[in-house]
């Protein structure tokens, strides 16, 4: 069937999330999510928020939310812009920063939502080719361009960029933005982050989600830090669609999140703990398992394939995230649980694997 008034339509492909099974007693390691849930100190506010706060409307500028990451990263708060999510932030730079005639550019093997946006907002864009051992080169970033943006660490490969080869990129292309997306960066190892480069690069901004390592992907958290002219800009974007981007419920618990940095530490170190067994328990079993500095592995077998590894998975409520995309067709990213979901998953793959 077909309409007169299609061909007015803004036709894209969209962006495909991991699947959100409904069933109860199932190992769900497809979306990345923190096995851990919020501290006790969290849950207490949970169960006191004010039911009567909910009739109204948020506060628009996210003041206490902004002020406490602000904190939290020694910078100004006006070199904070907060959004639903990660995803919402990115967006918002996509729309604000991206612009011109010229191709942003971005890794062929990369966050798959990049050239969802790009297609959206009509950006033209340029895919990089990651090498063979799925690492970026810093060369292919050094022409002409219309804007940057690399996830660090990538996903769904999980590999860390070295911070230098970030400002050899940031040197190069100081009259283009730069979009660093540090969703995993808690995963890796201490002073990774770029967010102490942006005093020295105006044309830098972070990306940060509490969806990963602060529990909270059910509340859609996500923020950016860079310039405040930057910032600025965004916020512009922003008010322009959107006056209450962020409900009671997210600013009041990112808020408390912020300040509950020892439970968050410590569940940060569980889940690298578990990450370097289960990696070395995929060796032992004949997978080859990419470098993570992320909450996920990403991994391949010599002998079986990735396919029929997670439909068998699936069969005993077992998700992994299995990508049909050309190149990494024969991998399975497969999340850091609680140690039990992953023994649970090992002995999995012993029965299947002869």
């Amino acid at each position: 069937m077909s309409f007169l008034w299609e061909d007015k339509i803004r036709v894209v492909e969209p962006y495909t999330p991991g699947e959100q099974p409904q069933k109860n007693n199932v190992i769900k390691l497809n979306t990345n999510e923190n096995p851990y849930g919020p501290s006790d100190e969290i849950k207490k506010i949970i169960n006191n928020l004010s039911a009567d706060d909910f009739r109204k409307y948020p506060d628009p500028t996210s003041e206490s939310l902004v002020s406490e990451l602000a904190a939290f990263h020694n910078v100004d708060k006006s070199r904070v812009f907060v959004g639903v999510g990660s995803d919402d932030v990115l967006a918002v730079s996509f729309l604000t920063f991206f612009n011109s005639d010229k191709p942003i550019l971005f890794a062929d093997i990369t966050y798959s939502f990049y050239p969802v946006w790009a297609d959206l907002f009509k950006v033209p864009y340029k895919v990089c080719k990651l090498d063979d051992d799925f690492r970026i080169k810093t060369e292919d970033y050094l022409t002409d361009n219309g804007g940057v943006i690399i996830a660090n660490p990538n996903a769904p490969t999980g590999i860390y960029f070295d911070k230098s080869e970030i400002i050899k990129i940031l040197e190069y292309n100081k009259s283009s933005i730069v979009i660093i997306d540090e969703a995993y960066i808690d995963f890796a190892e201490d002073g990774s982050s770029c967010i102490d480069l942006i005093d020295r690069y105006d044309n830098l901004l972070i990306t940060r989600t509490f969806s990963k390592s602060r529990s909270l992907a059910g509340l859609r958290i996500g923020y950016a830090i860079g310039n405040e002219a930057l910032i600025k800009y965004m916020n512009d974007v922003k008010y322009s669609f959107n006056s209450y981007t962020m409900n009671y419920a997210a600013l009041t618990l990112g808020s408390a999140v912020i300040k509950d940095n020892d439970y968050f530490e410590n569940v940060i170190s569980k889940i690298k703990a578990t990450r370097e067994r289960f990696s070395q328990e995929l060796q032992d079993r004949g997978f080859k398992v990419l470098p993570s500095s992320t909450n996920f592995v990403f991994a391949c077998h010599e002998k079986y394939s990735a396919e029929e590894i997670f439909n068998a998975a699936k069969k005993k409520q077992i998700y992994f995230r299995f990508f049909k995309q050309s190149r990494i067709d024969n991998f399975l990213r497969i999340t850091i649980g609680k140690d039990e979901e992953m023994d649970e998953v090992i002995r999995f793959l012993d029965s299947y694997i002869k």
